[in-house]
């Protein structure tokens, strides 16, 4: 299970942000969607990483949340895997890193979709328990 490739349960489709949106546009669809963190991505390519703390840490006042870009405080070094690496070694990176997600790129740094540490437990956990009894798949819009 662990010994799976990262591309068999990555998200395919990821919401992403564009660098020249405004923190505010970009806070307001992490709230939407109820996310932590967003793939930058220009023309296909990954160049960075927008979490909730660069929003906080980078937001004080209405004024500053509309006219700093997204490219001003995003992460450029970013910790990213590869479609074909092992689901194992994403668990690895996630405890051993406290990344909460992973962009997963190919090797021409096209984002081709992220995982998070909950993809990997849900996964492991429906290989243990195919018909949990507490939870059920929900999409939520």
């Amino acid at each position: 299970m662990l010994n799976e490739e990262v591309r068999k349960i990555m998200s395919k489709d990821p919401i992403v942000a564009n660098p020249e949106s405004s923190i505010k546009e970009v806070s307001e669809l992490m709230t939407e969607y109820k996310l932590q963190q967003l793939p930058v991505v220009e023309n296909g390519k990954l160049i960075g990483l927008i979490t909730s703390f660069d929003l906080w840490k980078n937001t004080m006042s209405e004024d500053e949340a509309m006219s700093r870009k997204v490219r001003q405080v995003m992460n450029t070094n970013v910790l990213v895997i590869a479609p074909k690496d092992k689901v194992g070694t994403a668990a690895e990176l996630f405890i051993d890193k406290r990344f909460k997600t992973l962009p997963v790129v190919n090797l021409n740094n096209d984002l081709k979709g992220v995982i998070t540490a909950f993809d990997v437990i849900k996964h492991v956990f429906k290989k243990e328990y195919p018909t949990p009894i507490l939870y059920k798949d929900v999409l939520e819009k």
